[in-house]
């Protein structure tokens, strides 16, 4: 399980070794080969020799022991990014930053969630690990393209038919005896009757008991019932209603007229579309086989058929060449798409209103009352529209999700940590020499960066130093800069003299 690390440029040859990189909150820098230990108690040292990643770092992995062999300068000290030795370690450079901080800042990505090769080899059962990441993968894809295909579909109107019974009624109230001492024009001394309007939706009371049910005239942009126009004159026979701003909603309407005839009344009732519709030139109607729709669908319709008749200019692609019945209809042999709008202003008409022809009758007795019912087909949100709202809006399910994930984050890291604490015990047990040599020499190398010691004093002091290929050059090199130096000295104090 122990791997060695390889020489890297400028390092010691093979028969030196590696210093080995520990994970560090903040960057270290003490050498060719990485940075030292961070400072904290209580840690058995990792291999010199062996060969785990640097994010792979055992549990408490925050300090750099002390040698087993005599107290090199006291307590390791973590260098700074410049080398420079920290002056007091109460200050801020030796501070680390807290977990939760650290955490927060931790960007968590897919890799972090694979285990090791190795982890992989020793414990085969983790390949259905493995095979659930692969999965969670193609999972987490489905369920992004579904959100965004939601978002699409709620840009878009989501309607759909219901069916809205109308009840119309009406009471006839028969004249009464006028008391004595009272006029006779009071109220309930004339015949007269009374008609209400009222609706609802079909099977609405079948869905939850708790949602609040649509107000009849929230259907309805406007109301006018006509009455009979020779029997209560032209400036009584109408009775109107229309839509404002603070317009309030009403289950139903109700007039009351006198009479004691039986009176032919006609009902307009004018749909509230949401989005606006209109209603199609006739002409434009028949060839598009649209009679009442939205501006987006019409223009839809327009546009399939200018594709079925191939009639989009082969060389100028913005231009139609309208046929002899978009001709007659537009007017013009050839339009551009951006006036297509513009063109189709003139056809679209405000959609035709409901009408509806009911005789009230007078017959049947006192205060009989007789009831007669329509169906009409309207247009309501689509219930699936506020399932998919919330389903966007929901972040319970989100935050589960992230719940699980840093359990797996922080499962995969215990066992990555494991992972490295085997592989230090292994490489100790296999060459237990090699590995106190090892980590000497790491050591040693921590120490010289730390103390901003230059050169190599525990070589330096043995006369084998000196006797290396090196060492001819340098004595050249020192004794030629002497030689300079003095040369500059005399030229100087020459020329003072001769001046």
């Amino acid at each position: 399980m122990s791997q060695r690390f390889p020489p890297a440029a400028g390092a010691p040859g093979p028969g030196t070794p590696q210093r080995y990189q520990t994970p560090q909150p903040r960057p270290y820098s003490s050498g060719p080969s990485g940075g030292p230990f961070p400072q904290q108690r209580g840690f058995t040292p990792p291999p010199m020799g062996s060969g785990p990643r640097p994010s792979d770092g055992p549990p408490g992995m925050h300090q750099r022991p002390q040698p087993p062999f005599g107290n090199m300068r006291g307590n390791s000290m973590p260098s700074t990014p410049s080398g420079k030795r920290p002056q007091d370690s109460r200050g801020s450079i030796n501070s680390v930053p807290p977990k939760s901080e650290y955490s927060a800042k931790k960007k968590k990505k897919l890799a972090d969630k694979i285990l090791p090769q190795k982890v992989r080899d020793l414990v085969p059962e983790s390949q259905a690990y493995m095979d659930l990441l692969a999965f969670e993968r193609k999972l987490d894809a489905t369920i992004m393209r579904k959100r965004l295909d939601i978002q699409e579909a709620l840009k878009r109107p989501m309607k759909q038919k219901r069916k809205l019974r109308i009840f119309i009624s009406n009471t006839f109230y028969p004249s009464k005896e006028p008391a004595e001492g009272t006029d006779a024009s009071a109220e309930g001394t004339v015949a007269s009757w009374e008609l209400r309007v009222e609706g609802r939706l079909l099977e609405d009371t079948k869905g939850d008991p708790s949602k609040v049910k649509r107000k009849f005239s929230s259907f309805f942009k406007s109301l006018v019932i006509e009455l009979d126009k020779d029997l209560y004159g032209p400036d009584n026979h109408l009775v109107e209603w229309h839509r404002t701003h603070t317009t309030q909603e009403t289950d139903g309407f109700q007039v009351k007229r006198p009479g004691d005839r039986n009176v032919r009344c006609t009902i307009l009732l004018l749909l509230d579309y949401q989005p606006l519709q209109f209603k199609l030139d006739p002409r434009l109607a028949r060839l598009l086989g649209v009679h009442t729709q939205t501006r987006p669908v019409i223009i839809s319709a327009l546009w399939q058929y200018i594709k079925t008749h191939k009639l989009q200019d082969a060389h100028e692609r913005e231009y139609i060449n309208c046929d002899k019945y978009l001709e007659q209809i537009f007017g013009c042999p050839r339009m551009k798409f951006a006036e297509i709008p513009q063109r189709l202003n003139p056809l679209l008409h405000p959609p035709d209103p409901i009408v509806i022809n009911h005789i009230i009758s007078v017959e049947g007795g006192a205060e009989s009352k007789q009831t007669a019912c329509y169906d009409i087909d309207v247009e309501v949100d689509d219930t699936l529209k506020n399932q998919m709202n919330n389903f966007l809006l929901s972040t319970a399910s989100q935050q589960e999700i992230q719940g699980l994930d840093s359990k797996i984050h922080e499962t995969v890291d215990t066992i990555n940590q494991l992972k490295t604490n085997r592989e230090f015990f292994l490489s100790f047990a296999k060459e237990p020499q090699t590995f106190i040599h090892r980590w000497i020499v790491s050591q040693t190398r921590d120490l010289k960066t730390m103390t901003d010691v230059v050169g190599n004093p525990e070589e330096e002091r043995r006369a084998e130093f000196y006797y290396q290929p090196w060492t001819q050059e340098a004595v050249s090199r020192y004794f030629f800069t002497k030689v300079n130096q003095k040369r500059a000295e005399l030229e100087q104090a020459l020329g003072i003299r001769n001046s």
